[in-house]
């Protein structure tokens, strides 16, 4: 172990990572925003366009994911990636300069097709260059960098934003700074991490295994022998090339529906689909109102926000150094029913009208053990469970089932809470998270420690 390069390791996998960074970014500075280009885009009664423009970077998420595996398949991790981080520079121009609520929905959208690219490729690329005995730690770096994209845009939002008076009018908001420039600032400032990524990407090498699996095997040597030495690299070689005797045919994509591949397909498919439905998203993207529920004023709210962002950053640091010791799986029981006993606390709590540091405490724990367990360990494993031959095509398939889910999830809350308010849209979360509890009880295997080709060998028979 003391011959791998934790410095080359981890500097190429920090890289993939600011696509984890710009997800995360991406995904939260529209939170922020929601109060004033609400104002500015008079959608302020329209409950329907306000869930569009909250849910249509899904739509760009769910196309990006649906053709990652296509791109992956055909040109790599690397180049993949690249064209993720010119969609993430158009998108934060391009919403910043919107003047009107179509202009601003398609630049959204743009965004999207990044993270769906990026929220894929990040994680398989990082999961095929780490070492088997640290790659949990190295691809919950994604995870990471995608708490410190949202703790970065709910700073920023913050220090952008004027203090918004407590009764001021929605006419105040919308000729405010807030109203006017402030909520432009707040996606152009995404500009600055997306031209790093663009620019970074060019100089890290492409996945080993993938070109392997491209009939590149020359190109791939030197990058293990970097990676781990002359030893590491040759058992390297020995394990992908006994899972890939077949990489010289084409690969089809009714392949994944093969017996052997459905077991596996379908774990990675409701882990990705339930890392959604257990409801923590709508905590970051509906804040607002959610604070507002609990008798925050705009101003607090934002304050809260970035309270919260903050504790999302800490506990997946936790993950990060518990998920090679503890395992995938006991981190993945404790969140699911984490989850699930908070959820019911905090739609009581609702339910009873109770206000202020309770709700907030509520909400503190939730995003506390979501981000020690389902945030960064889905990722892992999704990243880990498929085999070689078929890991681009399944984790796009993965990745697709989770940007639907999300999609859903995104759209019905606002249609959730006002049809049964605050307190049942808990419950139901909450209900959601017992039975995803139970799944992982009785499906999950346990990878701790297992190189990518041993995990393909036990899951694929």
């Amino acid at each position: 172990m003391s011959n791998f390069n934790k410095s080359y390791i981890l500097s190429i996998s920090m890289v993939s990572a600011l696509g984890g960074l710009l997800f995360g970014y991406d995904w939260v500075v529209i939170g922020g925003a929601k109060p004033f280009y609400e104002r500015f885009f008079d959608i302020t009664t329209s409950a329907n366009l306000q869930a569009w423009a909250m849910s249509s970077a899904l739509v760009g998420c769910i196309i990006g994911a649906m053709i990652s595996g296509i791109l992956s398949d055909r040109f790599g991790r690397k180049y993949p990636l690249l064209l993720a981080a010119i969609f993430f520079t158009i998108s934060a121009f391009g919403t910043g300069i919107a003047n009107t609520y179509n202009a601003f929905i398609i630049y959204r959208i743009i965004g999207g097709f990044g993270i769906g690219l990026a929220s894929a490729l990040s994680p398989m690329y990082i999961a095929e260059i780490a070492p088997s005995h640290l790659r949990g730690r190295y691809v919950s770096l994604n995870q990471l960098t995608l708490v410190i994209g949202i703790l970065a845009a709910q700073i920023i939002n913050l220090w952008i934003a004027d203090k918004v008076p407590e009764n001021a009018t929605d006419e105040f908001i919308r000729l405010s700074w807030n109203g006017t420039i402030g909520w432009r600032w707040m996606f152009w400032a995404e500009a600055v991490p997306a031209l790093a990524f663009l620019v970074l990407i060019l100089f890290i090498p492409e996945s080993p295994r993938w070109l392997f699996k491209a009939g590149k095997a020359d190109k791939a040597i030197p990058t293990l022998q970097k990676i781990g030495g002359i030893a590491y690299a040759n058992q390297e070689m020995h394990n992908i090339k006994a899972t890939l005797n077949d990489a010289s045919e084409k690969f089809d994509f009714k392949e994944l529906f093969k017996p052997k591949f459905t077991k596996v397909l379908a774990i990675g498919v409701v882990l990705a689909i339930f890392q959604q439905w257990c409801g923590i998203n709508s905590v970051f993207n509906y804040a607002e109102e959610i604070f507002t529920a609990a008798g925050y004023g705009v101003s607090d709210t934002l304050f809260n926000i970035v309270i919260t962002g903050g504790v999302n950053l800490i506990f997946t640091l936790v993950a990060m150094f518990t998920v090679d010791k503890w395992g995938r799986k006991k981190l993945m029981v404790l969140g699911a029913l984490g989850l699930a006993i908070t959820y019911s606390l905090l739609g009581t709590a609702f339910y009873l009208q109770i206000k202020g540091i309770a709700v907030l405490a509520l909400v503190i724990l939730a995003i506390a053990i979501y981000a020690m367990s389902l945030a960064p360990i889905v990722w892992v494993i999704l990243s880990e469970i498929f085999p070689n031959r078929i890991r681009g095509a399944a984790m796009a398939l993965a990745t697709f089932g989770l940007w639907i889910a999300c999609f859903i999830l995104t759209y019905s809350f606002p249609l959730l809470n006002k049809g049964l308010g605050a307190a049942g849209t808990f419950w139901v979360y909450g209900g959601i998270c017992l039975l995803g509890f139970v799944y992982i009880i009785i499906k999950l295997p346990e990878n701790k420690g297992k190189s990518l080709e041993e995990i393909e060998n036990e899951l694929v028979k």
